[in-house]
């Protein structure tokens, strides 16, 4: 009995992590842990973009291509909202989106 993995088995997937990574995004207090679930949202789309590259057109590679720019962009996002929240918590001792009144008018 072999199992077949197919387009639909991986766009649940995808959906899945992309739902986990939204509902970290929106109930978490830890910039840390909202970077980490943003980051979980970014490699849901490239599960769904290589897997749609691979069922829907084979012999093109452009899933992969987007995929491999939407890491380069993600590795430049995580690296600038790390450093933001380490500027944050140097100013304010916290890393709670919470507590943090700073930017507020």
């Amino acid at each position: 009995m072999s199992a077949v993995v197919g387009l639909r088995e991986f766009l649940v997937l995808s959906a899945v992590l992309f739902a986990l990574g939204l509902y970290g995004a929106l109930s978490k207090k830890s910039a840390i842990m909202i970077l980490m679930a943003i980051e979980l949202m970014t490699n849901a789309v490239n599960i769904a973009l290589i897997a749609m590259s691979r069922f829907l057109t084979p012999g093109l590679m452009t899933g992969q291509f987007f995929a491999a720019f939407i890491m380069v962009v993600s590795t430049a996002e995580i690296g600038l909202g790390l450093a933001l929240v380490l500027a944050l918590y140097r100013r304010t001792r916290t890393v709670e989106v919470d507590r943090i009144d700073r930017l507020k008018g």
